[in-house]
């Protein structure tokens, strides 16, 4: 058995075999991908004076997949660097080459019979002990290792990725019955660790579990849309957000999946199942036409959906005809927007009887009593059914979390009346007074298992903040927590809406600071929201200057100032944790602390001029500075070089599609850290805090900046005069755009003068406050908050 993967190959180089290739290397893993040798040229080959036997052209296709990889939206790339680790062949020249590598993942089509002859060919060429897996989607893993060697089958396993892989967290891990549990006990590690995704154990049988179930599920609803004479866009407005599920809900999810694939998997179920199960994924008619038309939905440019112009058409399945799209609106909608949270919504709607109450009840209950029916088949617990539908299909509550959420016994009862049975585990629990199938003692959590209830088993490296908590709160206020992480390092907590910062994070990050250098070895600023910080409440601070008070604006400013110098100048070690969106104020927070431990999917910019701005908490000097201090040592530079690269990136609002990529952009230096896992990152950012003070960490000295002045402020504006006389900038863009040069010049002084940090702050606030006060600025402010996108005035 391999020690570490440290070099992988992937056979088949499609949108997934490609995708699956881009996720190693993106986590730095060299990876070999190879596909079919091509049988005939193509034009282009043949105008070139090629032939079949050139290198290029036989590891054509394999070169086409890599290729794609930097079109592709969203982008299975975390930079393009990446794809450099991507090394191309072909399946009849390159196969001795697998002996090179620890890792072979098959995805060639879903068909046995190929499958079975590419592993005859692996078996052939690979080295002993390297794994080998496939990524199928629902073929028997057991039926693929028919005639292989005792080796490969110890080391064969299924690896079942979802797509994209980049940002689909669940990895489905199927052993067949050789499989060597070392082997599997190795994968959920490196999975979890390396690959950095949510790992399910599964059981051999049709479509693993969150297809099987999240097949059902998409088939009950068409049916009952069917059944109900309910809309496509009418279905769409209620199975999404407001049920726990993702904006695309059923419909726009099964165009971007595409319909071959989906009516592919449902078939793949129907195929080995009988009776009622076999009637229910047996695909609509009308769905079957769509497949004969070519309407498979994004890929093909329509489907359930079709856009012309701006506007959305919905698909009427009687006619197939298209029509505007309709939105399904009911008292228990309307009612289900007074509650908070999802759980409360869901049990307003499901058990109200008006038009949408009732479609929801008729999809959840029979797929809740299908899911039950099924776990004992397909998984070791309930715990695995409920991380596969959430980790792979974007549910905020599994299925067992769903139905505690709506009530067991009541829900039980109302199947009950209406005829539906549920199965026989279920109705025992109930008898033997278990209402709920998780519960928690002392900050703990349970699952049900067999008339018990077991621990949830986590790795240590996942910290749960909420229950944290109950336990461990330091102090509080209405923006923020400080809890205690333990061995000496404690957290910073943004809790405010969007966690946008306001003056009561301003204050707890003060408050923190302090208790942190009296009592603690260092301070981690983090949370687990929907995204890190998505920067200032523009809300206020757009009140405030409608009503001319400069005089608070200024004040706050100034705080905020004074707060990311408290976070810079630290005795203690502070490390911010940025995920998701961490935008304006989130970005401010991220620089000026000793490091950052960023999540892979961190989307960082000082996106201020798209409300008409600049950084005022000086996150145009951190950016800066933080460009200089990330040059070699004793190496020469141009000073005005590094001023135009962060005058253009904050005067175009770049904001990082990555935490690689904001590393390329200077928002993270080589000695910031990226985690593998997300759900690692608090854990992950803990480490470096300890790491830090372990190793006697001192508060940095301050220093002067080296600044471009009035020369380098000319050379700043003439890109963006040019812009505006083209046309591509507005008025208003270019006067954002001199006041942003003139601080990051450092004001009216000679090239190459040495300024103190607070004379560039000073220049900020005062920058910040002139823009704000302009009508432009604050008719973009007011856009943003109503449109949720940029105004360009």
């Amino acid at each position: 058995m391999v020690k570490q993967i440290q070099k992988a190959a992937v056979i088949g180089s499609g949108v997934m075999g490609s995708g699956i290739a881009a996720h190693l290397a993106n986590v730095g893993i060299p990876t070999l991908l190879l596909d079919i040798v091509p049988k005939q040229l193509t034009a282009e080959e043949e105008a070139k004076g090629l032939t079949l036997a050139d290198k290029s052209v036989r590891n054509r296709i394999a070169e086409m997949g890599k290729q794609k990889l930097l079109k592709q939206k969203p982008a299975p790339l975390t930079t393009k660097d990446n794809l450099a680790r991507i090394e191309v062949g072909n399946l009849e020249d390159d196969l001795v080459r697998l002996q090179e590598v620890d890792w072979i993942i098959e995805v060639v089509v879903e068909n046995l019979s190929v499958k079975k002859q590419v592993f005859e060919k692996v078996d052939q060429y690979r080295k002993e002990g390297s794994i080998v897996s496939s990524n199928t989607s629902g073929i028997s893993v057991n039926a693929m290792i028919e005639g292989r060697s005792s080796d490969f089958k110890k080391h064969f396993l299924g690896t079942h990725f979802f797509n994209p892989p980049r940002y689909l967290k669940l990895l489905e891990v199927i052993p067949t019955t050789e499989t060597d549990p070392a082997i599997v006990d190795y994968i959920l590690e490196f999975g979890e660790n390396v690959l950095g995704k949510g790992l399910v154990l599964a059981k051999d049988t049709p479509n693993f579990i969150a297809n099987r179930i999240g097949t059902y599920g998409l088939l009950i609803t068409v049916s009952e849309m069917l059944k109900g004479g309910y809309s496509v866009g009418e279905v769409d407005s209620i199975t999404g957000p407001m049920i726990g599920r993702p904006k695309s809900a059923t419909f726009r999810t099964l165009d971007v999946v595409g319909l071959d694939t989906f009516v592919h998997v449902a078939n793949n179920v129907r195929a080995q199942v009988d009776g009622e199960e076999r009637e229910v994924f047996t695909v609509p008619n009308f769905i079957e036409k769509m497949l004969e038309n070519g309407w498979l939905g994004s890929k093909s440019g329509q489907g359930f959906y079709l856009k012309q112009g701006k506007d959305i058409l919905e698909l009427h399945p009687e006619t197939l005809q298209y029509s505007p799209r309709k939105k399904l609106t009911t008292q228990a909608t309307e009612q289900s927007k007074q509650q908070k949270g999802t759980k409360a919504k869901m049990k307003a709607l499901l058990f109200s009887e008006d038009r949408a109450g009732t479609f929801l009840w008729n999809i959840f209950a029979p797929t809740l009593i299908y899911t039950a029916e099924l776990l004992p088949t397909i998984a070791d617990n309930l715990v695995a059914v409920d991380n596969a539908m959430k980790w792979g299909f974007g549910w905020e509550l599994g299925p067992f979390e769903s139905w505690d959420a709506i009530g067991l016994e009541k829900s039980v009862k109302r199947m009950e009346e209406s005829g539906l049975a549920v199965p026989n585990w279920v109705a025992e629990m109930l008898t033997n007074g278990h209402t709920s199938f998780y519960k928690e003692e002392n900050g703990k959590k349970f699952y049900y298992d067999n008339g018990e209830y077991k621990p949830i088993v986590q790795s240590e490296k996942v910290i749960d903040l909420k229950s944290l908590r109950k336990e461990k709160l330091i102090k509080k206020n209405g923006g923020a927590n400080l809890l205690d992480l333990g061995d000496g390092v404690a957290l910073l907590e943004f809790q405010s809406p969007n966690n946008a910062i306001g003056l009561d994070i301003i204050q707890m990050i003060n408050q923190s600071i302090d208790e942190v250098e009296k009592n603690y070895k260092g301070l981690v600023i983090g949370n687990q929201g929907k995204n890190f910080c998505v920067g200032a409440n523009i809300a206020l601070m757009l009140m405030e200057a409608q009503d001319d008070n400069f005089f608070e604006l200024d004040l706050v400013i100034r705080q905020f100032q004074q707060a990311m110098m408290k976070i810079k100048y630290s005795k203690k070690p502070v490390v911010v944790a940025p995920f998701q969106m961490t935008l304006g104020g989130g970005a401010e927070v991220s620089l000026p602390a000793a490091r950052i431990q960023a999540s892979p999917e961190t989307y960082i910019g000082l996106v201020e001029p798209g409300v008409g701005l600049i950084p005022g908490g000086g996150g145009t000097k951190e950016l800066y500075i933080k460009h200089l201090n990330s040059l070699p040592k004793g190496v020469k530079y141009d000073l005005q070089d590094v001023a135009n690269k962060v005058f253009e990136t904050i005067a175009m609002a770049k904001v990082s599609t990555s935490a690689a990529e904001g590393r390329e952009n200077g928002f993270l230096n080589a000695l910031d850290r990226i985690s593998k896992n997300p759900d690692h990152l608090i854990y992950d950012a803990k480490q470096t805090v300890l790491e830090l003070y372990e190793n006697g960490y001192q508060a940095p000295i301050r220093k002067k900046v080296p600044v471009v002045g009035e020369t380098g402020y000319a050379t700043l504006l003439l890109g963006a005069h040019n812009l505006f006389l083209s046309g591509y900038i507005s008025e208003h863009d270019l006067k954002i755009a001199k006041k942003l040069a003139h601080v990051l010049s450092g004001g009216g002084v000679p090239f190459g003068t040495e300024v103190d940090e607070q004379y560039l702050l000073d220049l900020e606030r005062e920058a910040f406050l002139s823009l704000i006060a302009e009508p432009k600025t604050q008719m973009r402010m007011q856009h943003m908050l109503l449109k949720g996108k940029p105004l360009r005035n």
